[in-house]
């Protein structure tokens, strides 16, 4: 249920999963995880979805049985955070959950039209994974990130955009695409470049 498509300097990570709103098993963080730490070869990574969520978190049964708490949510984002090419998310659809970590740890995020972001820990007892609160904070600052956090707000995409959660709202739909086309100085530079100019950036 991750499609892979790691032919050439750019990869694509999808979450396939549309009859569950894209759903994360235990099994598809795991290969996320391994994936992504291997997107250390590539010259930029793009992750994105199918359907009209990119992801609903935990799947609801796994959640159940622990998966709303599991590490495997902070390794998943912290192996993007370190990679040294550059990684976009490119949000077909609404982020929820714990899928708010891979989503914080990318370099920049891209956002169709119709895209949400809630993240209802507070609701639902949890605490969010260390570093989600840290990196939306970086982005959007601490009154808004309690916004989502503490008060449980769901954010649209142009109010995500207005507070610096994303960089671009793409009317066109065509999240993969525009992904790639900002990708493409990445690509036409030497590796060594990329990764030395990524290094200088906060």
């Amino acid at each position: 249920m991750i499609e892979a498509d790691t032919d050439g300097p750019i990869w694509t990570l999808t979450i396939n999963r549309p009859h569950k709103a894209g759903a994360l098993t235990e099994a598809m963080l795991q290969e996320l995880v391994a994936r992504c730490g291997a997107a250390k070869d590539a010259r930029a990574l793009i992750l994105t979805g199918t359907g009209k969520v990119f992801s609903a978190g935990a799947d609801l049964d796994a959640a159940k049985s622990g998966l709303a708490v599991s590490p495997l949510w902070e390794a998943l984002s912290g192996t993007i955070a370190a990679l040294p090419c550059l990684t976009i998310a490119a949000l077909n659809g609404t982020v929820a959950g714990g899928a708010n970590g891979m989503v914080l740890a990318c370099d920049m995020r891209i956002a169709a039209p119709g895209t949400k972001f809630f993240y209802p820990v507070m609701r639902l007892g949890y605490l969010p994974q260390p570093s989600d609160p840290v990196r939306m904070t970086a982005l959007v600052g601490p009154a808004r990130t309690k916004m989502v956090l503490l008060a449980g707000q769901k954010i649209d995409a142009a109010t995500a955009y207005q507070f610096g959660l994303v960089d671009e709202i793409v009317d066109d739909g065509d999240m993969t695409a525009r992904a790639r086309a900002l990708c493409s100085d990445v690509v036409s530079a030497g590796a060594a470049t990329a990764r030395a100019i990524k290094g200088l950036c906060p």
